[in-house]
């Protein structure tokens, strides 16, 4: 069966018409969502940095910056999801009736840990049995010349040296380089040569021979 051309090119222009229309109304749906994920738990509140949010049933989602900041495009009526290490999930639903494709928000989270107060455990039942036996110790001139060497400065100077950080400094290093690189983005940073403190610092260790002590050493 023939179909006529001029009934043909109206159907295709139909069919195009539909899919212009449903791209439209799909695009309609799109919000750019963004805001600031914050630890609602203390009086002073404070940024939460790198925040899960995660859409449910999508497969995608993004985290906040160091200052909490996060930004990525849903759909209205999208389930949107936060989650951080020691804070409790948050959930929070897009509403399906804006009218701007913009939509901003500020997240509350509360902790879910609690930091116990430390626990420290003498072998002593009491005080006054740490005072008998602190005082019956034996302190020979071996175990104070072993302590002298263990405390002098350039055995203290060898184990900063060859002791490996352990997480909780080398998560602090990051994040003070990452907000060092924050703050002068787009600029050079300062350059210690131009700098009259660190002058003045240099002049007063020459003059007191903190230089010598050290070739001495």
């Amino acid at each position: 069966m023939q179909i006529d051309p001029m009934i043909r090119a109206l159907l295709l222009t139909l069919a195009l018409f539909s899919v212009v229309l449903a791209k439209a109304q799909t695009d309609s749906n799109l919000v750019q969502f963004s805001g600031l994920v914050l630890d609602g738990s203390q009086e002073q509140l404070g940024s939460v940095p790198y925040c899960n949010i995660y859409i449910e049933g999508e497969g995608r989602g993004t985290y906040t910056d160091f200052s909490g900041f996060f930004s990525i495009v849903v759909r209205q009526g999208d389930t949107v999801r936060f989650s951080a290490i020691g804070f409790q999930p948050a959930t929070l639903v897009v509403p399906d009736t804006l009218t701007d494709q913009r939509y901003s928000i500020v997240q509350m989270m509360s902790q879910d840990t609690v930091n116990l107060a430390t626990a420290v455990i003498f072998p002593w039942p009491s005080r006054e049995h740490f005072k008998l036996e602190f005082l019956a110790m034996d302190v020979s001139s071996d175990l104070a010349l072993s302590a002298q060497a263990n405390l002098a400065e350039k055995r203290l100077s060898q184990a900063r040296k060859e002791v490996l950080p352990d997480g909780n400094e080398s998560a602090d290093f990051f994040l003070r380089e990452q907000a060092r690189r924050s703050y002068y983005v787009g600029q050079l940073p300062p350059m210690n040569i131009f700098n009259p403190i660190s002058w003045g610092q240099f002049f007063k260790a020459w003059k007191e021979g903190d230089f010598k002590k050290q070739d001495d050493e």
